[in-house]
């Protein structure tokens, strides 16, 4: 079989996954292939090796039963880098960036650059991680419940080199965190989904870990456990940035309104345009 075909029968089997059969395809076959997807639609013609082919029709096997490509791949890109994932962690999510974006910003904006972050309920370290790859000088704090989270998390720590820079703590919230505040940034991704949305049909979600998904029955029981801490998380000056699901976002900016009493609090919206964010700025400690 030539690579061509291979990649034809792969993506008729695939198309019913999401529509993007051609595009999965060529993915699946440049990772069991080990080159670039360019090389792979330019020898078309080439015949396929066949412990490549066999690799190949195993990752077609997992995607067509549905699994994320993250998964199937064990990587998934987020910020311009590439992070380790697999089902002890959530896959990484596009819109999650923007709370990269607000926390760099900020700190840029106070001359804190050099200054402190936390990361709470880190899963795959992938927020960590990035603060502290954009700022070097940033020391960065991540937590988790989950040992198995916290062991991928420090895998991608120590795969974009900033190990040395971020410290990982095992605990709920913000327990263990509480040791080295306040920070200059808090973001918060914490499990938002509502239980009984979680208890749906199967679909690639479904593959995810459910601890990391659960936020209870209105999926803001985490983030109602966790606010009582945060005026003690968030230095004078600094910023706390909170994902939630868009239908309880603007609840959730009414409860970080009433933990952070003296905050700017605003909701942001998402790529999609859509409620996601809750960001609280700190005002200067005296007022001054």
């Amino acid at each position: 079989m030539t690579i061509g075909e291979a990649l034809r029968d792969a993506a008729v089997r695939l198309e019913p996954i999401g529509g993007t059969g051609r595009l999965d395809a060529v993915f699946l076959l440049a990772h069991a292939g080990g080159v670039s997807r360019q090389e792979m639609i330019a020898h078309a013609e080439r015949r396929l090796d066949d412990d490549v082919a066999q690799r190949f029709a195993a990752l077609v096997e997992q995607r067509a039963a549905g699994m994320p490509m993250a998964y199937v791949t064990g990587e998934a890109g987020f910020y311009g880098r590439m992070f380790g994932v697999d089902r002890r962690v959530l896959v990484p999510r596009p819109e999650t960036e923007i709370a990269i974006e607000w926390a760099v910003r900020h700190l840029r904006a106070i001359g804190r650059e050099n200054g402190s972050a936390a990361d709470v309920g880190t899963g795959s370290g992938a927020i960590a991680v990035t603060l502290a790859c954009e700022l070097p000088g940033l020391g960065v704090c991540a937590s988790d419940v989950s040992f198995a989270a916290l062991a991928v998390a420090r895998r991608n720590a120590a795969r974009n080199n900033v190990f040395q820079h971020v410290t990982f703590l095992t605990g709920d919230l913000a327990a263990p965190l509480l040791r080295f505040a306040p920070y200059d940034a808090v973001v918060a991704n914490l499990p938002y989904v509502p239980t009984a949305e979680c208890a749906g049909p199967p679909d690639p979600v479904s593959y995810e870990p459910l601890v990391a998904r659960d936020g209870g029955p209105d999926g803001l029981e985490l983030y109602r456990r966790f606010l009582p801490d945060l005026a003690r998380l968030v230095a004078p000056r600094g910023i706390a940035i909170l994902e939630a699901a868009p239908a309880n976002a603007r609840t959730l900016e009414a409860l970080v309104g009433q933990a952070l009493p003296h905050a700017g609090v605003e909701t942001i919206r998402d790529y999609a345009d859509l409620d996601r964010f809750v960001i609280a700025v700190i005002p200067p400690a005296n007022g001054g």
